[in-house]
């Protein structure tokens, strides 16, 4: 099978949002994959939007198999021009644990790295991203605040994309910015 990684165009703006809703949907809840597709749809209308950094895999019929978006993040007002957050990564439930997800995130790294950001955040399983090189989160004195809910602190991980950027960002992680993510 033909894969091909692009960054996001007009025309693959839709079937993302889809694939991103059936994707956490199938996994979690279908109210879940409604937040995740509202998360997306409202960093694509704010500041912390960068297309360049949203990105999907494609099928050899021009079928959106894989998607990840990197946004700009910050923690306590600061870092916005170093700090990137990863979310949401989805694929194509069918073709899960094919590597898809691995090639768009290597890809997401380098680009994120020659547009001179230092580090990126994510929330999620540590097994699907210890071997990308994220680590917890905390041991660099990132933690999460207090309106985030993690599972284990483990689950809130971060990765260098330059040596020793971690060295001077610390801080709470709020989401608070993010409305699709007000519960109620």
């Amino acid at each position: 099978m033909e894969r091909i990684i692009k960054s996001m165009e007009d025309k693959y703006l839709q079937p993302s949002l889809e694939l991103v809703e059936i994707v956490f949907a199938q996994w979690d809840t279908p109210e879940e994959g409604k937040v995740v597709r509202n998360l997306v749809e409202e960093i694509r209308s704010k500041e912390y939007y960068i297309p360049e950094l949203e990105f999907i895999m494609v099928d050899e019929t021009d079928e959106v198999i894989g998607y990840a978006m990197f946004s700009r993040f910050h923690i306590e007002g600061k870092y916005e021009e170093e700090l990137l957050i990863l979310t949401p990564v989805a694929v194509k439930t069918a073709l899960q644990r094919q590597h898809i997800s691995k090639e768009i995130l290597e890809h997401g790294f380098e680009v994120a790295k020659t547009l001179g950001f230092k580090a990126i955040l994510v929330e999620g399983d540590p097994r699907n991203y210890n071997p990308r090189g994220f680590q917890p989160s905390y041991k660099f004195g990132v933690e999460a605040g207090p309106n985030v809910h993690l599972p284990h602190p483990d689950c809130l991980m971060i990765k260098e994309l330059e040596a020793g950027a971690l060295e001077h960002i610390s801080g709470l992680v709020d989401y608070s910015f993010y409305e699709a993510l007000h519960e109620g």
